[in-house]
């Protein structure tokens, strides 16, 4: 296939219908393509290494928000070299983009979290002799952002956020807050706790770390949907980021992106390392490092270690999938479903990631990710 390079004239055409036909992936939770939701506001460059041979016509995906900072560089660079191809994709939730796939109306799905059996069950009925496969594109830091005037620095462990957000613990001055933060001046003020409305993979993603680390005290199965009594909802990251950036005394949990696009304070957790650890791309990559394939045949599902201890292991992270047919795409959409995911998964699309506030796939997943894109049919 032949390397597709667009002169600088209409990389920029291509960019500005890029925006102006609200194609641009949409922040966590929102389904409205237009709207400001904490986007980076990098200029477009061309994708240089983007292979468009065979992509043409509009490309339906929806589904998970978690990555939606990345996909946005991602389909703006994309876009302006492959002349031709629309991406559309709408972000709503990994729940929605799940059964958008299943019922045949979007050709990829994001998710958070791997395909469940009974949603690769499903799948099958619309892969063709084959199934949904989840490949890893995405991953980075759940951000534990919190708004509490006159505290810059803040110290929590898995133990005392998961009774913050169980509400066992109300008020800021809480002694288990304060032994985890000697010298800090905490005020005597109610926590005001946000989660996320709808199915999130961020919100299994963040029970996931919690179950397995703070086992005696949160008591909660790891599902998509927000388990525990209290606190307050909103909807998407986008939404439960600026509930957390207006009001004093809260706190909530959403990809770094967000709290770095609207400069919200985030949480250090203690792990028991020698040191807490901030929520960084660069300690969030440390701790996917160590991520193992779990899944089979072309299914590259992950099993990550919500418990290291490593020094500089930022532990709640998750990875985002895109989840595509291995057999059985639609033949009208199979070339620019490959062209696009090639894109992503290559060298230059996951150093973007980065540059989002996001971690690359490590190397060795990574490379399974595009043999795998190569070979879907």
């Amino acid at each position: 296939m032949k390397l597709q390079r667009k002169n600088g004239l209409r990389a920029t055409a291509l960019g500005a219908l890029a925006v102006s036909g609200a194609l641009v992936l949409t922040a966590c939770g929102s389904d409205d393509n237009s709207g400001d939701t904490g986007a980076s506001t990098k200029p477009t460059s061309a994708a240089a290494n983007a292979i468009c041979d065979g992509a043409k016509g509009q490309l339906l995906a929806s589904g998970s928000s978690a990555q939606k900072n990345a996909m946005d560089l991602w389909i703006k660079n994309y876009m302006a070299t492959c002349s031709g191809v629309a991406v559309n994709y709408k972000s709503s939730s990994s729940g929605e983009g799940i059964i958008a796939f299943n019922q045949g109306t979007v050709s990829v799905a994001g998710s958070d979290s791997a395909l469940k059996p009974e949603e690769v069950a499903d799948s099958k009925k619309i892969c063709e002799g084959g199934q949904g496969i989840n490949l890893p594109m995405v991953g980075g830091p759940i951000a534990i952002g919190y708004h509490l005037e006159g505290v810059d620095s803040l110290v929590l462990d898995a133990p005392t956020l998961a009774k913050i957000f169980d509400t066992k613990i109300k008020n800021w001055n809480d002694q288990a807050i304060s032994k985890l933060n000697p010298g800090v001046k905490l005020p005597n003020k109610p926590i005001q706790a946000f989660h996320r409305s709808e199915d999130s993979g961020t919100t299994q993603n963040l029970g996931k770390y919690l179950g397995a680390t703070a086992t005696s005290d949160w008591k909660y199965e790891a599902e998509k949907k927000w388990p525990a009594p209290g606190g307050q909802a909103a909807s998407g990251s986008a939404g439960v980021a600026t509930q957390v950036k207006q009001v004093d005394g809260s706190i909530g949990y959403f990809e770094l992106s967000y709290a770095t696009s609207q400069q919200i304070s985030t949480v250090q957790i203690n792990t028991g390392a020698s040191a807490p650890v901030e929520a960084t791309s660069e300690n969030a990559s440390k701790a996917i490092a160590a991520a193992k394939v779990k899944g089979t045949g072309k299914d590259l599902a992950l099993d990550l270690d919500y418990t290291t201890k490593a020094d500089g292991a930022y532990p709640i992270v998750l990875v985002t999938y895109e989840i595509a047919c291995d057999t059985g795409n639609k033949p009208e959409t199979l070339a620019t479903v490959k062209s696009f995911l090639t894109y992503t998964s290559s060298d230059e699309g996951q150093k973007v990631l980065s540059e989002a506030g996001y971690a690359p796939i490590p190397a060795e997943i990574n490379a399974k990710v595009r043999e795998t894109v190569a070979s879907l049919s």
